[in-house]
């Protein structure tokens, strides 16, 4: 038979067909590279290094090649056999030691989120904190217990995924304790403890003082579950340890009508007898809490069930010594600031205490933003009109943000009824001062009573220029001109009022920052529709009894101490600039050792800087000669919350932590 080309060629094609469908894809794959290149995207670059069980809810990357390596199932090992998986790990040969035990580590810590994820989580909370334990001990095996120091893995992210690992694990083994802890178990009531759930020992050794010295915290929130709004930044420190917020009151301040706690007799630096006014802390402290495995090696730790818990202040302490490891402490400064602030209720409180409602406040309280500390200088906070402490939101919180800021000084914040006179809250203000220092420093001779710094915003600027101003005859000649008072009267009550208007300024005060502070006034408070909210305002009763009957003496009005009340000026009245009292106060000299700074708000950037105002407040009010600074920022009267303001303050305060250096 004789073949053509073509029947040739169409031969070798049926040949070739055949031979492919047979066997074709083994012939085929000989010609094809066995490795090729796929370009990534960098987020998918990142995820497959920083990614795992906590950022995207699937084990990482390296530890899915750990299983690999060791001849398991990926899937098995992911999901239904976890513990034999976890077992056979353990038992695996040809991989070192670091890698199996942070894998085993976050194998653990994805069965304690499906435990604590299941839905009958609460009625094994046993098993659960079992499961947080483990992750938790594997972890710190892998930072502590391999042949490589922590510090020799700085920049590795392994080491930041198991450090990560443990901080979280920590958190939910202390918070589930927390919820479940019993009689049987044993409470933490004391600053050394000792706790028991499942097989596991805890010895509970607290180093931190809670405010108002109390055992247990009503609540104890997770700071990486909060978020807030109303604070531009959320301050902490990388570290070591979970990141907690103990919550002891979740009720605002009451102090209208009711006796402080703190309300004692004790006696003052400057040797008379008095009572000490209510003072407190902030109720949600930030903690970071620890758990060590004290063991000598790495078989005595697996094997081990008992560990050593501490609590930590992290505004304290910012490192800790571990197996001989300097290590830094994980510390929030944000959160429990943030949880106080959101739960205290100030918003409809200082209106209330403006317009002398219920259930507003009527005589000062100060908040102190953590423990007294001897060695912190003391930063004093006053808001303005129909304000609170929440005027210092983010102030309060960059200060705290700050390094520098926060190893120096302790914010004091003072919260006050701002519908009082001006007069009153300042020898309120400055009393309680007084008293909250002889209480926590009995001799005056701390760091913290030394070179205090007061921010002052509106009104609570010109309470802090009182603060550092001398008073003789000027403001007794003010109250003997005033209307309807009896200067016979005034006269027999010398003992109470005298006190009131004559003072000296505050020795422990080393300097001031006005912001926006109506030292001269405001024609603002003069205008119809103010006077008539002036005319809403009601001072509180309990005004009369705190002055020891004073006013009553010195008034020769009404008997009735409800008309009498509505005769006295209220603090609008005396935020006009043609109110005598602000007239006199402005006469008053500022101590010459104390520099002050002013920061002026103008609403408009155009037209002569004489002639601006914030809204409220003019310049010509605002000015003060002699400042050591003024910074004029476009802004209306909250000022106090730009971010131009916030960085005068801090470098204000970088240049008072220089000066107070250099001193001797």
């Amino acid at each position: 038979m004789i073949y053509t080309f073509k029947h040739l060629l169409n031969r070798l094609l049926l040949i070739t067909v055949i031979t492919v469908s047979l066997d074709g894809c083994s012939i085929l794959s000989e010609f094809q590279p066995s490795v090729s290149i796929h370009p990534i995207e960098p987020e998918e670059y990142v995820a497959q290094q920083r990614g795992d069980i906590l950022a995207t809810g699937e084990l990482s990357a390296m530890t899915e090649q750990t299983i690999h390596v060791t001849g398991l199932d990926l899937n098995s090992c992911a999901s239904t056999s976890v513990p034999a998986c976890m077992a056979a790990l353990s038992e695996a040969s040809g991989i070192s030691e670091e890698r199996r035990l942070s894998t085993l580590a976050e194998l653990w810590l994805q069965e304690a989120i499906r435990i604590a994820e299941s839905p009958d989580s609460q009625l094994h909370p046993v098993a659960s904190f079992g499961a947080w334990m483990e992750a938790t001990r594997y972890a710190y095996a892998y930072l502590f217990f391999t042949s490589r120091a922590p510090g020799e893995r700085a920049l590795e992210d392994r080491q930041t995924q198991v450090r990560d690992w443990y901080n979280y694990s920590v958190q939910q083994a202390v918070t589930l304790l927390f919820k479940n802890r019993t009689e049987e178990s044993g409470v933490i009531n004391q600053r050394h403890s000792t706790v028991r759930i499942g097989n596991w020992t805890l010895h509970v050794k607290m180093k931190v003082r809670l405010p108002e010295n109390a055992s247990m915290p009503q609540e104890l929130l997770p700071a990486s579950s909060l978020s807030f709004k109303g604070l531009r930044s959320v301050y902490r420190r990388d570290g070591f340890g979970a990141e907690l917020v103990a919550v002891l009151d979740n009720h605002p301040l009451e102090v209208t009508h009711s006796e402080s706690r703190h309300e004692n007799e004790s006696r003052g630096r400057r040797g008379y007898r008095h009572r000490v006014p209510r003072w407190s802390e902030m109720p949600s402290p930030n903690l970071t809490v620890l758990f060590r495995f004290d063991s000598e090696d790495l078989e005595d730790l697996l094997q081990r069930q008992e560990v050593h818990v501490s609590v930590h202040d992290p505004l304290v302490e910012s490192e800790l010594r571990l197996h001989g490891e300097r290590i830094p402490l994980a510390g929030n400064y944000t959160a429990g600031y943030g949880v106080w602030l959101a739960r205290s209720g100030f918003n409809e409180q200082s209106l209330r205490s403006l317009l002398g409602r219920d259930r507003g406040i009527d005589r000062p309280h100060l908040y102190m933003m953590q423990p007294f500390d001897p060695d912190r200088r003391i930063i004093l906070m006053l808001h303005g009109l129909a304000s609170s402490p929440e005027a210092w939101v983010n102030v309060a919180n960059e200060i705290l943000g700050d390094e520098d800021l926060r190893r120096a000084f302790q914010i004091w914040q003072v919260y006050y009824p701002t519908n009082m006179p001006v007069v009153l809250n300042h020898a309120a203000i400055r009393r309680l001062f007084e008293d909250v220092l002889a209480s926590v420093d009995p001799s005056g001779q701390t760091a913290a009573s030394q070179g205090v710094v007061v921010i002052g915003h509106s009104m609570g600027g010109m309470i802090s220029r009182l603060l550092v101003s001398s008073a003789d005859e000027q403001l007794w000649n003010w109250a003997l001109n005033v209307p309807n008072v009896d200067a016979n009267g005034t006269t027999s009550a010398r003992d109470h009022i005298d006190p009131i208007l004559r003072f000296e300024p505050l020795p422990e005060v080393g300097r001031v920052i006005f912001i926006a502070a109506p030292h001269r006034g405001t024609a603002v408070a003069g205008q119809r529709i103010v006077r008539w909210l002036s005319g809403l305002i009601r001072l509180p009763l309990t005004m009369l009894k705190n002055m020891g009957g004073a006013v009553q003496s010195a008034y020769a009005g009404p008997a009735n101490v409800s008309e009498l009340l509505k005769t006295i000026p209220t603090s609008i009245d005396n935020l006009d600039q043609q109110d005598p009292f602000v007239k006199a106060a402005a006469t008053l000299p500022i101590s010459r050792h104390v520099p002050y700074h002013s920061i002026i708000a103008r609403l408009n950037a155009k037209g002569p800087l004489e002639k601006t105002d914030d809204g409220l407040v003019p310049y010509a009010s605002s000015h003060l000669p002699g400042a050591a600074s003024e910074k004029v920022i476009v802004s209306g009267h909250s000022v106090q919350e730009t971010a131009a303001a916030i960085l005068e303050i801090r470098r204000i305060l970088h240049e008072d932590i220089e000066q107070h250096r250099q001193r001797p």
